[in-house]
Order: C-alpha cells, then sequence, then structure tokens
C-alpha cells in the first residue's frame, strides 16, 4: 500500500532546515568579516614592521662599518703603542667595546623584529586561508538555500517532475551563485581592497603630517587621489557589467559598441560589430537580453575559442531581430559537449531566447570557429 506524503510536516522539516543553514551561513560570514579584519590589522603591523626592519638593518650595517673602523684603530694603536698616550689606548679600547656592545643589541633586535614578521606573515596566510574556505562555505550554503527556499506550496509537484528539471534548477541557482560570488569578489579584490589601503595609507599621512613630513605627505595623498580614482573606474566597470545603464539612456547598438571595445582589450581579439537597419524601439526586457546573449558569446570566446577575429552582426527586420555572433577560434564537437553535460551556458541561452518566444542554433566544428545564430521576434 503507498503512503501518502504529508506536505505540512515536509514543509516544517524544510523550514526548520532553512532556519540552521541561514544561522550557519550569518556564523560564517562573521568568521570570515572577524578574519577579514584581523588581516587589514595584521597587514598594518606588518608594513610598519617592515619599516622598522628596515631602519635597524640600515642602524646594524652603519655599526658594522664603525666597528670594524673602531677595531682598526684598536688595532693601529696597539701596534704603535709608543706613539700614543695610555689615554688614547683606552679611549681606542672603550670606543671598540662600546660599539660591539650596541651592535650586538641591534643584532638582536633585528633577529626579534624578523622572528616577529615571519610569525605576522604566517598569521596573515592562515586568515587568508579561513576567508577563503568560509566564503567558499557561504556559496554553497547559498546554492543550497536556494534551493529550498523555492515555492513550498508546489512541493509535491516538484518530488514528481524529471530528473532533469530538477537538475536545471538547481544549476541556474548554482549560475546565479557563481554570478554573486564573482560580482563579490570583484568587489573584494578591486574597491574594497583599495578602500582598506587607503584607510591603511591616509593614517600613514596622518602620522607623516604629525612628524611635519609634509612634502612626503603631500606625495601620499597625490597616490591616494590615483587609487581612488581607479577605484571609482572598478565600481562603474561593476556597475556596468551588472546592468548597463546606457541601454537605458543610449540604446542597444551604443551600448554594444561601448562594450566591444572593452571585451577587444580584455581577450586581444578583433571584434566587429556590423549593424543592418535602424534599431527601433524595444522593450527593456529585449535590449538587456540581446546585450546578455552577446556577453555570453563574448566570455565564451575569451574562455574557450582562442580566437583572433570575432563578428558580431545585429540585423533590424520589420517584425523581428536577428543575431549572429561567429567567430575563428578551435570550435568543438557539439554532440560531445552535450553528452558531457558541458552544455550549461547554451541550455542559459536557450532559456534567456525561450522567455522572448525566439530560437537559437549554434554551429561548430573542431578547428572551424563556432556559429551562433539567434532570431528574436519583436512585438509591440
Amino acid at each position: 500500500m503507498n503512503k501518502v506524503i504529508d506536505i505540512s510536516v515536509l514543509d516544517g522539516v524544510i523550514k526548520r532546515t532553512i532556519e540552521t543553514v541561514e544561522t550557519s551561513k550569518t556564523q560564517i560570514f562573521d568568521i570570515a568579516e572577524n578574519a577579514r579584519q584581523q588581516g587589514n590589522s595584521l597587514k598594518f603591523e606588518l608594513h610598519e614592521l617592515r619599516q622598522e626592519i628596515s631602519k635597524v638593518i640600515q642602524k646594524v650595517d652603519a655599526l658594522e662599518l664603525a666597528y670594524r673602523k673602531s677595531r682598526n684603530r684598536l688595532v693601529q694603536v696597539s701596534r704603535n703603542f709608543h706613539m700614543y698616550t695610555e689615554d688614547d689606548i683606552r679611549i681606542a679600547y672603550e670606543e671598540a667595546s662600546r660599539i660591539q656592545v650596541e651592535l650586538s643589541i641591534y643584532r638582536e633586535r633585528e633577529n626579534n623584529l624578523k622572528r616577529r614578521r615571519n610569525d605576522l606573515e604566517r598569521q596573515l596566510r592562515t586568515l587568508e586561508e579561513t576567508i577563503v574556505r568560509a566564503e567558499k562555505l557561504v556559496s554553497q550554503m547559498g546554492v543550497v538555500l536556494g534551493y529550498l527556499t523555492g515555492d513550498l506550496s508546489k512541493i509535491g509537484v516538484a518530488l514528481e517532475s524529471a530528473k532533469q528539471t530538477q537538475l536545471m534548477g538547481l544549476k541556474i541557482i548554482q549560475a546565479q551563485e557563481e554570478e554573486r560570488k564573482r560580482v563579490a569578489r570583484e568587489i573584494h579584490d578591486g574597491p574594497a581592497q583599495s578602500m582598506a589601503n587607503v584607510v591603511l595609507r591616509s593614517e600613514i599621512v596622518e602620522r607623516m603630517l604629525k612628524n611635519e613630513r609634509i612634502l612626503e605627505a603631500q606625495m601620499e595623498l597625490h597616490e591616494l587621489k590615483e587609487m581612488v580614482r581607479l577605484s571609482l573606474a572598478d565600481v562603474r566597470r561593476i556597475i556596468f557589467d551588472l546592468r548597463p545603464m546606457a541601454l537605458d539612456d543610449l540604446g542597444l547598438v551604443p551600448t554594444l559598441q561601448k562594450y566591444i571595445q572593452t571585451c577587444e582589450e580584455r581577450i586581444h581579439a578583433a571584434i566587429d560589430l556590423v549593424v543592418f537597419g535602424v534599431e527601433p524601439p524595444l522593450r527593456s526586457s529585449v535590449k538587456a537580453a540581446i546585450f546578455r546573449l552577446v556577453q555570453e558569446c563574448l566570455n565564451n570566446v575569451e574562455k574557450h575559442a582562442k580566437a583572433s577575429s570575432v563578428q558580431v552582426k545585429l540585423e533590424f527586420l520589420q517584425e523581428s531581430l536577428s543575431l549572429v555572433v561567429k567567430d575563428d577560434g578551435v570550435g568543438f564537437d557539439l554532440e560531445k559537449r552535450m553528452a558531457n553535460g558541458n552544455s550549461f551556458g547554451l541550455l542559459g541561452m536557450r532559456e534567456r531566447v525561450q522567455l522572448l518566444e525566439g530560437s537559437v542554433d549554434l554551429q561548430s566544428t573542431p578547428g572551424e570557429g563556432t556559429k551562433v545564430i539567434f532570431q528574436i521576434p519583436l512585438k509591440v
């Protein structure tokens, strides 16, 4: 006899699981943040320590030179004692002894500072590894949460759905989490890192001003200004990747022209944009979809194609839009790629095109490049 699944009980179990995962995700995030803050403090301390080591090493070098001179002086006085008074001999001996003691002190100080530096560097590496592991766990938990927080009212249908649909849903969530992770990594490695450096350098400027080192402070401020300018450029690039505002302000074609210029610099391939017809008023969703399709195709060229030239052809017809992206890269075996389950990029493009009631045709042969053809109907 078949047992009937009590959906409400299952919902309760899933909700409790979600609460546990969310709590764990928050705790792991807090661990990562604390590790990042400790890392910033260690970096500042390490920066100060390295400067101090440099000064001590210079002092040790100077003392070693002075000690050699004092030893030579002592040898000279000892060998020719009849030419010098007892006071001269005593002064030479005391000077050599004094420099030797001071040299020993500074050598010991140098060794202690280097041990401290090595210890800080080990701690910093450990913290960085902790941050990487924590971020990976947060990303994995994000995938789990995304899967669990779906429409629980349709859990009965989900239990009976096809395996391929479930896998596709999981892949979409994974792609979303990977995109979020990519954006978070770009912000962390770019603007966030620069801002942390700005804070560090501004504290150094503060100390310079307190010590009336005006010229050095001005040079440091000039570098800070350049750092902030580069960070602003990074932020604008990240915003553009997330949602090009030029799509709404300038339209599809100018936005593609601007994006393709940046792609040429990045992937070192000549990209030719050819447009036939006049761009009509398009829905925001259509403009965004076309831009993402071009973006996905060029990302694939960058990652896999090893192409030297790419052609993007956009044709506006009366009732439809045609987009063709063609490269002269290495190509691939489409059937083998589909069989190996490495076709998620193509599946994602097909999903996007299907939402616009369009079609996509991919043609590729090993050694002969790749050609992707999109047909999108234009509805008023």
